[in-house]
């Protein structure tokens, strides 16, 4: 969550962050720190001071120093110091057997090997002290009083079991990294350092670029370009020409960089090796070849996936302590199935909310609209969240039933306009969907939930695809639409002049379920990643352990369970009104202020557009489950919702991601070369192909170029002068700047 080593900058200590499980493990493991610990065992203490030093409980300020430091990280240090040797191992037992219940993020033992130093996930609702207090009084163990401070350092031992003898990769997460809670005594806003900052400072940076390790390039290239297999003999000298042609441009072009970041394939032979390079540093530069861009991007998708808390097989874990009411709606299933029920429960949840509005941070009004999208591979158990939700849907069904059967001896009667003796009952309000209708039934089922108490129509669907039968219309495009508008509660209806039609608008409110596949899920949002529909969805998805092959075992449901749901579903029917949380209106603005922080680390479009609505959607669960639980906020809901910000955020980036990332990008580029003028005007009357490239790379834009010169050529804006080997601007393109300009 919070992981720091302190190095020195004209005599002051400064703080970077390590943000990998195999850095840390590095800077623990070199020669020299070996060689100090041993003299420190030895007994010669002086030496102490010149061990690795980390920090982990706060993050640096814009300045990068220690001293002064404010901002506490969502990790606490601990320093459990000069303990008997013979209550050394069971303490070591004690605190591993509580890992859990504390959130062990790190233990190791002290230099001098008299006691130990802890790091756990900070409760964000206590101070520092507080905390190892906490720490403390759960492990049954005094603290050292002065390591207190947040900015306490640590002398780091060694990585080998023997003195690291815990570690979790949550310690390097970048989303705690920038968190940040209101709760602390005397803290600010975290200030935004870029990815690159982190690496200036690195013993190792020429091993990285941007901040990205050069393995991690090289592995995810092999990955995309070669089926995840490196080169073996037969194939290595191609695989590794093109590797290197790919690679050079990050690279600076140097042999001798090369050489640390390519991969030998030949063992011993480094003269193929060697003289593989050189050949693919001598090809025509070209600029950043389009398979590293693509390898960059899909790194980047991975690293927002990985700030999302979780890592890239499993989601962010669940709080230990729920609310209540998601308590009891996930007891029956089993803890891999809980994340997927916690959050597809709010469409139901929601559509008992009826005249009820919610106060954003920004002043906007929301209703509890939730649109649940549950993405896993087939046969993994999509259903869980079936029978849950059946019940939380229960009052309505039945409340469906005589409306249904009122509307049925309507229509009997009144088979035709020609033959229509009465009018249609306006008090008839059916809020559960069939998923097979026209665009008469959906319009008619809005209007009349909307004037039958600003209520909420509902449909559960076992495969996305069935959305599209809603409506009429059939088509992906309609179901997109109706998502933006139902997010938004917006107009929507029809209007129609003949006798037997549907007329009516009224504001869309519409919860719906729905599961697929991974592949589906691409394929069926494809169009829709980048205008706004994916953003405005809660996607959740099921993980299980690819070593867990025992079968799922589900609690059972019955009129015990329906009875303690039941006083929560009234709360939800009994509200109206405009609804406000103070408690709640903080959160959201805490949590939007730490994502802007991450995607400004993480330099990602695509964190950074599904992050708005995100937040707005994790709030409103939280309002939802503060009016379920009788208008109390507790820390439980706090953590739940924070929780499930990262998890729909999680669900995103992995499974849409990639493709926003790319999007975005592609977006930004056209925008830079929108107009042909644009960099063409920023040249001379006479410019040179040496010229114009530089310009181009002065301006950020990629590869050569020569396809803009051959537009402005075949557009008549410039000409080529083959005796100076010069490009000339036309009285055409003069006259077209100029006629704009005007």
């Amino acid at each position: 969550m919070s992981c720091h080593i302190i190095y020195y900058k004209d005599g002051a200590k400064m703080m970077r962050s390590v943000l990998t499980r195999e850095e840390y493990l590095k800077l623990r493991d070199g020669g020299r720190q070996k060689e100090i610990l041993a003299a420190v065992r030895a007994g010669n203490a002086e030496m102490k001071t010149k061990l690795v030093q980390m920090n982990y409980s706060c993050i640096p300020g814009e300045d990068g120093l220690l001293k002064g430091c404010k901002t506490a990280s969502m990790s606490v240090g601990m320093d459990i110091d000069h303990i008997a040797q013979e209550e050394m191992e069971p303490l070591k037992e004690r605190i591993l057997g509580k890992k859990d219940e504390l959130g062990l993020l790190m233990l190791e033992k002290s230099a001098q090997g008299l006691g130990y130093h802890l790091v756990f996930r900070r409760r964000t609702d206590l101070s520092q002290e507080e905390n190892l207090k906490w720490a403390s009084e759960l492990l049954g163990v005094k603290f050292d009083d002065g390591a207190k401070d947040i900015t306490r350092v640590f002398f780091t031992t060694t990585a080998d079991e023997s003195n690291l003898l815990f570690l979790d990769d949550e310690l390097f997460s970048v989303t705690a990294l920038q968190c940040y809670s209101s709760n602390i005594p005397d803290q600010q806003p975290p200030a935004s350092l870029p990815l690159t900052a982190y690496s200036l400072q690195s013993t190792d940076s020429q091993l990285s670029y941007n901040g990205i390790p050069y393995a991690d390039i090289v592995r995810k290239y092999w990955e995309m370009f070669n089926e995840g297999k490196e080169p073996v003999e037969g194939d290595r000298n191609v695989k590794t020409f093109e590797l290197a042609v790919t690679l050079r441009s990050i690279c600076d072009y140097s042999l001798e960089k090369m050489m640390q970041i390519a991969p030998n394939y030949w063992g011993d032979n480094q003269e193929e090796w060697r003289k593989t390079l050189e050949n693919a540093l001598k090809e025509p530069r070209k600029g950043m070849p389009y398979r590293l861009r693509q390898v960059l991007a899909a790194l980047k998708s991975t690293c927002g996936v990985k700030a999302c808390g979780g890592t890239l097989t499993t989601p962010p874990p669940m709080p230990k302590r729920l609310p209540a009411l998601i308590k009891h709606l996930t007891k029956n299933v089993p803890w891999y199935y809980k994340p997927a029920v916690a959050n597809a429960v709010f469409p139901a949840l929601g559509a008992h909310l009826h005249g009820v509005k919610f106060l954003y941070m920004d002043n906007n009004e929301h209703e509890g609209t939730f649109m649940n999208v549950l993405i896993g591979r087939q046969s993994v158990g999509k259903g869980c969240i079936k029978k849950p939700i059946e019940y939380v849907m229960e009052d309505i069904r039945k409340r469906d039933i005589p409306n249904r059967k009122r509307e049925a001896e309507w229509k009997q009667k009144n088979p035709t306009a020609r033959q229509r003796k009465d009018p249609r009952p306006t008090d008839i309000c059916i809020q559960m969907l069939i998923d097979n209708m026209t665009d008469a039934v959906f319009n008619q089922r809005v209007v009349d939930a909307h004037n039958n108490g600003q209520r909420y129509i509902y449909s559960i669907v076992d495969e996305i695809e069935a959305l599209k039968k809603v409506t009429s219309k059939g088509t992906t495009d309609e179901v997109g639409l109706l998502i933006r508008k139902a997010f938004d509660n917006s107009m929507a209806g029809q209007d129609r002049v003949g006798a037997d039609s549907v007329s009516g608008i009224a504001p869309l409110r519409w919860n719906f379920n729905a599961s697929t596949t991974p592949p589906n899920a691409r394929k069926f949002f494809y169009k829709m990643v980048n205008d706004g529909t994916v953003s405005r969805l809660d996607i959740a998805t099921i993980m299980i352990p690819e070593d867990d092959d025992s079968i799922p075992v589900m609690g059972v449901y019955d009129e015990q369970f329906a009875a303690e749901l039941k006083p929560y579903i009234d709360r939800l029917e009994a509200a109206g009104g405009l609804i406000e949380c103070p408690q709640a209106k903080r959160l959201a603005q805490e949590m939007d202020r730490e994502n802007k922080d991450v995607y400004k680390l993480l330099e990602s479009e695509a964190y950074r557009v599904f992050s708005y609505r995100a937040n707005v959607i994790a709030w409103l669960k939280g309002m939802v489950l503060y009016v379920a639980q009788g208008y109390k906020w507790d820390k439980t809901i706090a953590e739940f919702v924070r929780w499930t910000y990262q998890y729909n955020m999680w669900c995103k980036m992995l499974y849409f991601g990639q493709q926003l990332e790319k999007e975005q990008k592609e977006e930004i580029e056209i925008m830079r070369q929108s107009g042909p003028q644009n960099l063409l005007e920023l040249l001379p009357d006479e410019f040179t192909k040496e010229q114009y490239r530089q310009m181009r790379a002065n301006q950020g834009r990629d590869g050569n170029g020569d396809s803009t010169i051959r537009v402005w050529q075949k557009r008549g804006y410039i000409c080529f002068d083959e005796v100076f080997g010069t490009y000339c601007k036309t009285s055409k393109y003069k006259e077209k700047y100029e006629s704009v300009m005007n």
